[in-house]
């Protein structure tokens, strides 16, 4: 048996003192959009507490599927460099990078460089300088390999789209088949939802019918992604037959009052073998009246 802790979309705060470079870029409109909206929403306290429980019940991996910091500047990726060392070693935790993650031209590298240990595979060179060239990633942690895909891209202002492309998806159908023919339960991570209408058109993916295709010639078990700030299930029905469950989740800072869920984690179960795989997940959130940590909602997914 394996278990895996997934959380999304942290968005660690607050903002720091931005110099008048950094704001004259795409940059300005996020820091006003923290200031009015997130700012109240979001909070440290709330991560600290959904990160307690998730160590209290001692997973043997936790996935991050993206959006780390809010404008990526430097002191953002140093901080969240610093926190990811609390969640724990770069062993135990895996992270893909999110939409926030790569705010502006150039930041996506740099975050990259700077999480790399916590978002490189097996088989990974040393060099930490690989920008885009680093994903997919495959680790094998037990029965389970976890894979993982970067949709973070640059956008222009009021825009948060992500992009998968071919060569991503050529190297990602390499991995699943690999992991297939190693026995292996292959979770893919990724942060943008690969479903279509599942957020809105400037917010959306764009490859999903290439990440579709990718999943039904090498085949999955698993996708989890962020994002949409939102506790959510969908199938991505394969070619050749048979369907994958697709995890969303909530942001992992988000606190009460907002027209947004509370913060929440999957705990997913991993059994069985090739063939006869079994799959739970239990979701942890908050509640808003007691403001404690307990169990949501379970589900089998596959059984």
């Amino acid at each position: 048996m394996f278990t895996l802790a997934h959380i999304s979309d942290v968005h660690l705060g607050p903002l720091p003192r931005l110099t008048l470079r950094e704001l004259a870029s795409k940059r300005i409109t996020g820091y006003v959009n923290w200031h009015r909206n997130r700012r109240k929403h979001l909070f440290g306290s709330t991560l600290e507490m959904i990160l307690a429980d998730i160590a209290s019940r001692a997973p043997d991996h936790i996935a991050i599927t993206g959006d780390l910091v809010n404008l990526a500047t430097g002191t953002e990726i140093r901080k969240a460099t610093e926190w990811l060392a609390t969640v724990g070693a770069p062993a135990d935790v895996s992270v893909v990078p999110g939409n926030h993650d790569a705010y502006v031209p150039g930041a996506g590298s740099r975050s990259t460089s700077a999480w790399y240990p916590y978002m490189c595979g097996d088989d990974a060179p040393a060099e930490r300088n690989l920008g885009e060239h680093a994903f997919p990633y495959m680790r094998r942690r037990g029965p389970v390999a976890l894979i993982g895909c970067s949709t973070a891209v640059a956008t222009p202002p009021f825009t948060a789209s992500g992009y998968f492309g071919p060569r991503q998806a050529r190297d990602l159908v390499k991995l699943l088949r690999q992991a297939g023919e190693e026995g292996l339960f292959r979770i893919v991570m990724i942060h943008h939802p690969p479903i279509r209408g599942a957020t809105t058109a400037y917010k959306r993916m764009l490859g999903i019918r290439r990440f579709a295709a990718a999943l039904s010639l090498g085949g999955a078990e698993l996708v989890l992604h962020g994002h949409t700030h939102l506790n959510t299930l969908h199938w991505i029905r394969l070619r050749g037959g048979g369907q994958v469950p697709v995890l969303g989740i909530a942001s992992a800072s988000q606190g009460p009052g907002s027209h947004r869920p509370c913060a929440a984690y999957n705990l997913l179960t991993v059994s069985g073998a090739p063939g006869a795989w079994k799959l739970a997940c239990d979701r942890y959130g908050l509640d808003p009246r007691s403001m404690t940590i307990g169990p949501e909602h379970r589900q089998i997914l596959i059984e």
